[in-house]
């Protein structure tokens, strides 16, 4: 752990039990959002690379009965 590391640790294990379970919230929704962008930015990449492949050709694409038809649906 770094100087300054264990200096935030120092200073945030001073807080109050409320203070401190909100710090580790806090860090904890920075893991996730990371994460959430990341995996939105595949999404994006994915999409776009469908609307490619059908654009070129290279996929093609069902028609909604088709797709209702293979799921017993309407």
């Amino acid at each position: 752990m770094t100087h300054a590391t264990q200096s935030v640790l120092r200073q945030a294990l001073a807080l109050g039990p409320m203070e401190r379970a909100e710090l580790l919230e806090a860090l904890f929704r920075s893991f996730d959002r990371r994460r959430a962008d990341q995996v939105e930015t595949l999404w994006e990449e994915e999409a776009e690379a469908r609307v490619d492949a059908f654009a070129s050709g290279a996929m093609g694409a069902d028609t909604a009965d088709d797709v209702f038809g293979r799921l017993g649906g309407p």
